[in-house]
C-alpha cells in the first residue's frame, strides 16, 4: 500500500461509527500478541486538559531520560501527532507497514463486530511503542474512560484532570454520569490523581477509589503556589495550564518509588513544554500575535476569557470563531463575543459544522458593539484580520488545525487527514 491508500483504507474504517465496549479492542489486541503488556502507562481521562497534562509529564520523564510514548487525538494536521516517541510523529512508513499488518486480523472479525477507526488505532499504537521499547506510554482516553478502547490497558497510574460539562449526548446530562464514565479508568490498588473541584463529580471519583482501594490524591488550586511550580515559567498560558501541571507533577510525585524523577527534570520538562494549539501564541514578523487555543466547551472557553483578562488586559482582540454543531455554541459564542471589537465567524471543515448564521447572531446579542462578520473559511478570515493587532482563533481543535495549515503556507485540502477525527454514534446511541 501507499501512504495514500492507507489514508484512504483508516477512511474506510469511519463506517463502522464510534462503538462503546472494550471486547473488539481486547480480541485484537490479544490478536496482535497483546502489546500492552510489555508496556508501562500513565492513563488520563478527563473532560479538559488531558491533552496539555499528557505534553506536561512527556516532557517530565523524556527530560528525566526515559524513552516515552504519547497517544492523544484528535490530530490538528497529521493523523501521526497522535502516535509518538520522544515526541517524534510515526513515520508514514511505520503507518503504512502497522495498517498492512492489522488488515489480516480484522478479517477474523464478523462485520457487524469489526473494529471501529479508534479501536484499530489504539492497537496500532500499543504494536508501535512495544516495537520501540518505549520505558513509559502517555496513554490519553478519546471518549469518557469507562468503555473507551484505551482502557484495556492497567497504567501505574490514573489520572482524571476535571470533569465538566461535555459530550453529554453519549456521556450523561450530569457531572456526576460524566465523572462515572471518566472514573472507570480506575484500577485496583492503582493510584489516582485528579484535579477535579465539581464537589459532585468529585464525590463519584472519591467513592470509585475506595471501592477499587486506589489511593487517591487531589490537586487543589493552591498546589499551583508551591516549589517547585511557583518559581516555574510555564511555556502554556493560563491559570488552567497550572493546575494542569501540578496534576503533573502530583502524578511524578505518586510514583516516585517507581521511577525516579529529580526537581531539575521536572523544572527543566515543565519549562520546555510544548502544546500545539492550546493557548499557542505566534508572533508574525509585522508584529501581529494570534493566538489559537481549540476551547471547544463552555469550561474551556471560561479559561480561555480568563487567560486573556489575566495575560494580556490592554490588547483589543478580533476573534475568529468556529464551532461543531454538536458542541454548545450557544454558551461558547456568549462566552467570547463580549471579549471582542471584531468577530468572524466561519464554518469548520467538519460535516457537523455549526451554521454560521446561528453563531454570528448570537455573537451580536452577546456582544452588539462588535463588528461581526460571516465567512467562508478561516484562511479568508485570517486575511481579512490581517492589519488587527492581536487575533484569537477558537471554538474547535478542527478549526485550530485548518489555521496552522493557513499560518504556514499551506493548502487546506478539502478533505486531508483531518477527516479521519470525525466520527459518528448511531442516532440516539448512549454509553
Amino acid at each position: 500500500m501507499t501512504y495514500a491508500e492507507t489514508i484512504e483504507y483508516l477512511y474506510s474504517l469511519r463506517v463502522f461509527g464510534a462503538k462503546f465496549g472494550l471486547s473488539n479492542t481486547l480480541k485484537l489486541a490479544e490478536l496482535a500478541g497483546n502489546p500492552q503488556e510489555k508496556l508501562r502507562f500513565i492513563h488520563v481521562a478527563g473532560t479538559n486538559g488531558k491533552g496539555s497534562t499528557c505534553a506536561m509529564l512527556e516532557c517530565i520523564y523524556r527530560t528525566a531520560g526515559l524513552r516515552v510514548g504519547l497517544f492523544t487525538s484528535p490530530h490538528l494536521i497529521a493523523f501521526g501527532e497522535r502516535i509518538q516517541v520522544n515526541r517524534k510523529n510515526i513515520t508514514e512508513e511505520e503507518i503504512v507497514r502497522q495498517v498492512e499488518e492489522l488488515k489480516p486480523l480484522l478479517s477474523q472479525f464478523p462485520a457487524e463486530h469489526h473494529p471501529t477507526f479508534f479501536e484499530v488505532v489504539t492497537v496500532m499504537a500499543l504494536r508501535h511503542f512495544a516495537e520501540q521499547k518505549c520505558d513509559l506510554v502517555i496513554w490519553e482516553t478519546g471518549l469518557g474512560g469507562r468503555l473507551d478502547a484505551t482502557n484495556i490497558v492497567t497504567p501505574i497510574a490514573s489520572v482524571i484532570t476535571n470533569i465538566q460539562f461535555d459530550h453529554q449526548k453519549w456521556l450523561g446530562s450530569t457531572l456526576a454520569n460524566i465523572a462515572t464514565e471518566k472514573a472507570g479508568i480506575i484500577k485496583d490498588r492503582v493510584p489516582v490523581i485528579t484535579a477535579t473541584d465539581e464537589p459532585e463529580a468529585l464525590g463519584v471519583i472519591q467513592d470509585t477509589a475506595k471501592q477499587k482501594g486506589a489511593p487517591l490524591t487531589v490537586v487543589k488550586p493552591e498546589d499551583t503556589r508551591r516549589d517547585p511550580l511557583k518559581t516555574i515559567n510555564l511555556p502554556l498560558t493560563g491559570k488552567h495550564q497550572r493546575v494542569n501541571a501540578a496534576l503533573a507533577i502530583a502524578t511524578v510525585g505518586t510514583l516516585k518509588a517507581i521511577i525516579k524523577v529529580s526537581e531539575e527534570d521536572i523544572r527543566r520538562g515543565l519549562s520546555e513544554v510544548q502544546w500545539p494549539g492550546r493557548m499557542q501564541l505566534i508572533a508574525r514578523p509585522a508584529g501581529q500575535k494570534i493566538l489559537l487555543d481549540g476551547a471547544h466547551n463552555f469550561a474551556g472557553v471560561r479559561a480561555l476569557s480568563e487567560s486573556l483578562k489575566d495575560h494580556f488586559p490592554d490588547d483589543r482582540f478580533t476573534f475568529i470563531i468556529g464551532v461543531l454543531e454538536d458542541k454548545d455554541w450557544l454558551q461558547i459564542c456568549q462566552a467570547v463575543a463580549p471579549l471582542a471589537a471584531r468577530i468572524h465567524v466561519v464554518p469548520v471543515q467538519s460535516d457537523r459544522t455549526a451554521s454560521v448564521r446561528h453563531l454570528a447572531q448570537v455573537c451580536r446579542t452577546a456582544n452588539p458593539n462588535a463588528y461581526v462578520s460571516e465567512g467562508s473559511s478561516v484562511r479568508e478570515a485570517l486575511a481579512a484580520s490581517s492589519d488587527d493587532s492581536f487575533v484569537v482563533v477558537t471554538g474547535s481543535l478542527y478549526l485550530v488545525g485548518e489555521a496552522l495549515e493557513a499560518l504556514e503556507g499551506a493548502s487546506i485540502p478539502e478533505k486531508g487527514e483531518r477527516g479521519l477525527n470525525e466520527w459518528q454514534l448511531p442516532s440516539n446511541k448512549r454509553i
